[in-house]
């Protein structure tokens, strides 16, 4: 059994986090443009089970000038969406119900034209389900949950295309996921996220944040660059929405998470093929998707965007590597940047 090497990381963090290394000298000119007064990152790197590089930039909270730190929440946006589908996969494990359960059996308010649509094709995008976003009132201000996204599809007895015949990304179709896992398992989704997932990875800071409910501690707020300068554009009517994207966590608690797709202690080998494995092919030529993951080439990844918030997980399980970006600005989509430091991590493993 493969486990993060939690124990020791402390020490080795330390040394990481001081800049010393010729990776992470080179990762800090990559970001120089996230550090000092502004929305900051936090960056991760976790090789064969220990964390090489955690290190953050900028600030958490411009207003109180409160620096980001390895322990920061960040509002993961779609990156949640690999946390719905491992609930999912937890249930089909316990027996309480099966991904070609038909999405009505558990949610019977659905209208008819989603009779075919199964869980497995909502899981991969492919259910065809109408987007909650594109029939939400523009003049209705307040926050949608879970829930509501049901009630807005109540209403709607179409879908784009057959259940099953194609691809289009559905925020919808996972916040149907978070309402099937509370179904099905007699819990609030947040709740069974906390007592299956979170708490017994160690992952303490991480949390589906309810307002009124719990806390995100530690947090950062979201900004975006606007009339010339940072501004707080830190939730929006969606943010309540817990199963495409309302999961709040750090570099650290990820790491955790990370170590626990290696191995048994969170779901069985069966599990995490389905999981890792392409379903679909996407709207792009270059990328399939799996449950909650898309898959390019060697890698399982998925980025998250959200209202003041980029962030990104990449993973090349072949090579033991992960790389975490999270972000609290608007732009730019952190990919691209967590692409380049994936391969400075590849080329100091080959660097004589």
């Amino acid at each position: 059994m493969r486990t993060l090497a939690w124990l020791a990381v402390p020490v080795l963090l330390a040394s990481c986090a001081s800049g010393g290394s010729r990776m992470q000298n080179q990762i800090d000119a990559l970001m120089r443009d996230y550090d000092g007064a502004v929305p900051g990152a936090c960056v991760l790197v976790v090789r064969d089970g220990t964390a090489v590089v955690r290190h953050c930039y900028g600030l958490a909270d411009l207003e109180q000038g409160t620096a980001t730190a390895p322990s920061t929440n960040f509002r993961l946006a779609s990156v949640s969406k690999q946390f719905t589908a491992a609930s999912v996969l937890l249930l089909a494990e316990d027996g309480k119900l099966s991904l070609d359960d038909r999405a009505r059996r558990w949610l019977p308010s659905l209208p008819a034209a989603a009779d075919d649509v199964t869980i497995r094709q909502l899981l991969t995008h492919t259910s065809g389900v109408v987007d909650y976003e594109d029939v939400m009132d523009p003049a209705d201000t307040r926050q949608v949950h879970d829930a509501d996204v049901l009630h807005l599809l109540e209403g709607q007895d179409r879908t784009y295309f057959t259940p099953g015949s194609d691809y289009r990304y559905s925020n919808s179709g996972y916040a149907l996921l978070a309402l099937i896992v509370e179904r099905a398992s007699g819990q609030r989704y947040a709740e069974f996220l906390r007592s299956r997932i979170f708490g017994p990875f160690g992952m303490n800071g991480t949390v589906a944040y309810e307002a009124g409910v719990s806390e995100a501690a530690n947090r950062a707020y979201g900004y975006s660059f606007e009339s010339g300068r940072w501004q707080r554009t830190d939730q929006s009517t969606t943010s309540a929405v817990l199963g495409d994207g309302g999961i709040y966590s750090s570099i650290d608690d990820l790491a955790r998470w990370d170590a626990a797709l290696y191995d048994q202690r969170l779901l069985k080998p069966e599990s995490l093929r389905q999981a890792f494995a392409p379903a679909t092919r996407t709207d792009d030529p270059s990328v399939e998707y799996g449950f909650g993951w898309r898959i390019t080439g060697d890698s399982l990844w998925h980025s998250g965007e959200t209202i003041g918030f980029r962030n990104v997980i990449m993973r090349y399980p072949q090579r033991q590597l992960t790389v975490v970006v999270l972000t609290n600005r608007n732009d730019p989509e952190p990919y691209e940047m967590a692409k380049k430091i994936a391969a400075l991590a590849m080329q100091e493993v080959t660097a004589p």
